[in-house]
């Protein structure tokens, strides 16, 4: 399999990278398309995004993001959609993506990243996301929930810009059910041109201060030497994806087979 340009986009002004994870071929199949989102964070939906939303399904949002990121943030959801927090770097809250200094100086953001440190500084982030203790316990408790049987409905994941720990998510769960590794990748990337609507201003605002926005721009998307951090840490401690959930994260056979079928159909 190869990668495929399938739009899966949902359009939503107040939410960008906002895409269905349905459609991207697996083994024997696809992955069910209306059954399971990935986004930016959910916190600034307006009334006409949160009309589209409603009409998804989507009744469990997952958020990753933590303490300090969803204080003052919360997502903006339909009253019956059920929120799970995972925080995915409660051991290492420092790692979390931040930009508040990009806002308020972003020349001294630049002298913090400069010669290649802020591009290290994210392809550590994404290896915590496969080996840190919180991580692993928030990604068990992730795909513990969304094979539950009792939960119902479409489900989506985000964190902050839906491209780290989403893209960390997204990756690993494509992989368990069966994606081949250049579509996983295809759908990894596609946060940088999703993203742009958030990222574009920022950059624009760096420029306006002097500062060089090509600096900026890997720490506001996503490079192919951070999935492939994350990917060498998974093999370097765990293996194969399937030795990653069955002794990372501690899920046995039978529940990886109930997410495979829960989540993907047959072509």
């Amino acid at each position: 399999m190869t990668a495929h340009p399938i739009d899966r986009r949902v359009f939503l002004k107040s939410a960008p990278n906002f895409r269905d994870l349905g459609g991207i071929p697996v083994a024997g199949g696809a992955v069910r398309a209306g059954a399971l989102y990935r986004s930016a964070t959910l916190a600034k939906l307006d009334d006409n995004d949160l009309t589209i939303f409603t009409g998804l399904g989507i009744t469990t949002v997952y958020d990753l993001r933590t303490a300090a990121e969803r204080d003052g943030a919360l997502d903006h959801l339909p009253d019956a959609t059920r929120t799970v927090w995972l925080d995915v770097l409660a051991d290492n809250a420092q790692n979390a993506a931040a930009t508040g200094l990009l806002m308020t100086d972003p020349v001294a953001y630049a002298e913090t990243i400069s010669d290649g440190r802020g591009i290290a500084q994210m392809e550590e982030a994404n290896r915590n996301f496969v080996s840190l203790s919180s991580a692993l316990v928030a990604y068990r408790a992730f795909y513990l929930d969304l094979i539950d049987e009792k939960r119902t409905g479409a489900a989506l994941f985000h964190c902050t810009t839906g491209k780290d720990r989403t893209g960390w998510a997204a990756t690993s769960l494509l992989l368990l059910l069966g994606a081949d590794e250049a579509d996983v990748r295809a759908d990894y990337l596609e946060t940088n041109t999703d993203l742009a609507p958030m990222t574009d201003p920022i950059l624009a605002f760096s420029a306006s201060k002097g500062v060089d926005p090509e600096l900026i721009r890997p720490l506001l998307g996503v490079r192919e030497s951070y999935i492939d951090a994350a990917l060498d840490e998974m093999c370097t401690h765990f293996g194969t994806i399937e030795d990653y959930a069955r002794n990372g994260l501690g899920l046995n056979a039978e529940q990886l087979a109930a997410l495979r079928e829960r989540f993907t159909q047959p072509s």
